[in-house]
């Protein structure tokens, strides 16, 4: 019998199976695959966790930011409120004021005037008295002089009695 190459290949092949078989290579391959799955399975479990974490987080952020925007549109509202108030009871102010001012600038006109008034009647009573005396004096004569001296002095008399 003659071996050829190819019996010597078989032979190989046969023993290589048997050493693989002997060692318990696929036992070994199986649980180091089932290992790797069952690690890779755990990996997808935390990562499937993980991302779950994240989604209630990015929730959890996303109403936490929708208040504060809500407290930020109130807050902004309140203060918008509270300028109009205060441009409200500014303007008040302002006209209370401008009113007081023309009532007291009305009231200092006014007395302006009774002062002006009474500043002409005191110069005309001074002007017609002088006037008066100087037509009295040059039409009077001694006599008329003394009777209106005698008649004044005795009209007083009779107002201080």
């Amino acid at each position: 019998m003659a071996f050829d190459a190819t019996f010597y290949a078989l032979v190989g092949l046969i023993l290589f199976l048997a050493l693989v078989a002997y060692l318990k290579v696929p036992g070994m391959m199986g649980r180091s695959l089932d290992k790797r799955a069952d690690n890779i399975r755990s990996e997808l479990d935390e990562a499937k966790r993980l991302r779950e974490e994240a989604q209630a987080l990015l929730a959890e952020y996303q109403k936490k930011r929708k208040e504060a925007e809500e407290d930020a549109a109130n807050i902004v509202a309140a203060a918008e409120r509270e300028a109009a108030a205060l441009t409200a009871e500014a303007k008040q102010k302002t006209e209370e004021f401008v009113a007081r001012r023309n009532a007291l600038s009305e009231q200092k006109i006014k007395q302006a005037e009774a002062d002006a008034i009474g500043s002409v009647r005191a110069a005309a009573v001074d002007l017609a008295v002088a006037a008066a005396e100087k037509v009295i004096a040059a039409k009077a004569d001694a006599a008329t002089r003394n009777a209106l001296f005698s008649d004044a002095v005795a009209q007083v008399k009779t107002r201080l009695n």
